[in-house]
């Protein structure tokens, strides 16, 4: 067998609209799952080194992490876009158009982050005084977001194009790439943040160095792999009109994803903003907990990332019955896992916050948040798995609305409410509340939604 026919049995074998959904699920999830855990072992790792560096320093991170989340969001959201048309694409047998797709969206991706890092580099001091980060931590939020805004470019290309090798079906190799950049992010970390041997002590600025030197390893493979194995990057400019149609179907589904993703970092941005009413302590502790149960949520994000090919290609191809037991299979998985993390972090809360800091006021937030959240995140896993399904049907709409509701209106609104009237508990409890009232809504929903997949635009 020439290497032409194996690549083109590799492809036949990551055909998602045959054989059973759940392995496809798992096919899908585990290599996204140990890519994910990779990357945020090494954000926890960061997280401890930088609680080494004090309160401060603990508390400036914090303040950062939503912004530099928005920033993965926009790249996550047009990768979103892209693989939405490129799965759907597949399931039709399109290889050449799935190309132009390839090629365009990683384009168009570069050229808005681009802009959006720029805009955000000039923009450090009056949009971290909106947030009403305190003065002292400005240096330290200043060193690592200037980093982060430069090394944004290098963000985009790995993470759109894992999600278009996801689209067709292959998790593997995206997931040894995270893997990999999250290894090099974690040895370059305590020589760069501490200045260890020749290397000068940057502290903040460090830390965000070593994520840039991971993130230009994977663009480096990510690349080769699209150009030589896939053959899906064309090196030939296209005419306007068919860039412009190209760009079009991607921020279609584009934009209202990058919306979707955004939402997050926003709520999270602004229930930072509560939590600083109640002191550095309190935002610290914040911090911690939501690093810990991001890290718990992994196999959610996962299952999220693995949902969409699975509904795109099958919705691509009409396999109506094969969206809807998608949605059905990832319900089901969000149940369990939700229900072991969720105890897990109540009985573990405690231990784990003091491994963090010794400050009692930092662990006492972290604990109290460890203990209630978590438990509630089955809702929260509902949400992003529909979101991520529906987006890859073509339809982004429903998943903006899910996640508006979720995070801003529930969530954020009601950690200001609660925060208000009841401090930390308050805050605290309206967050798990939102959990619960978004995951049964979104749920009823889906049941009575139609599993199609809107087609792409004529020309």
């Amino acid at each position: 067998m020439n290497s032409e026919d194996k690549q083109a049995h590799a492809r036949k074998k990551r055909d998602l609209t045959q054989g059973p959904i759940m392995d496809h699920l798992l096919r899908l999830g585990i290599p996204m799952t140990i890519g994910i855990v990779a990357v945020m072992s090494a954000a926890v790792v960061d997280t401890w080194y930088i609680s080494r560096l004090g309160t401060v320093a603990l508390a400036a991170i914090s303040f950062c992490v939503p912004v530099v989340f928005a920033l993965q969001s926009l790249s996550i959201g047009l990768g979103i876009g892209a693989s939405s048309v490129v799965s759907r694409a597949a399931g039709e047998g399109n290889r050449d158009h799935m190309a132009r797709l390839v090629t365009d969206a990683l384009l168009l991706a570069v050229l808005i982050v681009a802009v959006v890092s720029v805009v955000g580099w000039l923009s450090v001091d009056p949009l971290f005084t909106l947030l009403r980060a305190p003065p002292e931590l400005m240096p330290g939020i200043r060193a690592y977001m200037h980093i982060s805004f430069i090394g944004s470019a290098f963000i985009v290309g790995p993470m759109v194009a894992g999600n278009l090798l996801r689209a067709l079906g292959d998790a593997r190799l995206p997931g040894i790439t995270m893997v990999a950049g999250a290894v090099i992010n974690l040895i370059l970390d305590p020589f760069l943040i501490f200045g260890i041997g020749p290397f000068p002590r940057m502290e903040l600025a460090g830390a965000a160095l070593a994520t840039v030197l991971s993130n230009v390893t994977a663009v480096v493979v990510m690349g080769w792999i699209m150009v030589h194995r896939e053959k899906l990057i064309l090196l030939h400019i296209p005419p306007w009109a068919e860039l412009r149609e190209s760009w079009g179907e991607v921020l279609r589904i584009g934009l209202p994803a990058v919306g979707t993703n955004m939402i997050n970092p926003i709520s999270m941005a602004i229930i930072t903003a509560v939590f600083a009413s109640f002191g550095t302590a309190a935002v610290a502790g914040l911090g911690v907990a939501g690093r810990i149960e991001f890290l718990f949520a992994i196999p959610l994000l996962a299952l999220s990332a693995s949902i969409g090919p699975i509904t795109g290609q099958n919705g691509g191809a009409g396999n109506t019955a094969r969206v809807r037991e998608a949605f059905n299979v990832s319900y089901r998985i969000v149940f369990m896992w939700t229900a072991f993390t969720g105890i897990t972090l109540f009985i573990m809360a405690g231990i784990i916050a003091r491994v963090f800091s010794s400050d009692p006021d930092v662990v006492a937030v972290s604990r109290l948040f460890l203990m209630v959240v978590p438990l509630t995140a089955a809702g929260y896993g509902i949400v992003i798995v529909s979101a991520a399904g529906f987006n890859a049907l073509g339809r982004p709409f429903p998943g903006l609305i899910m996640s508006f509701g979720r995070s801003i209106i529930l969530s954020s609104f009601g950690a200001w409410v609660g925060g208000h009237y009841f401090g930390v508990v308050g805050a605290v409890a309206a967050m798990a509340f939102a959990n619960v009232i978004s995951g049964i809504v979104v749920w009823f929903w889906v049941r009575r939604a139609p599993m199609l997949a809107r087609p792409k635009k004529k020309t």
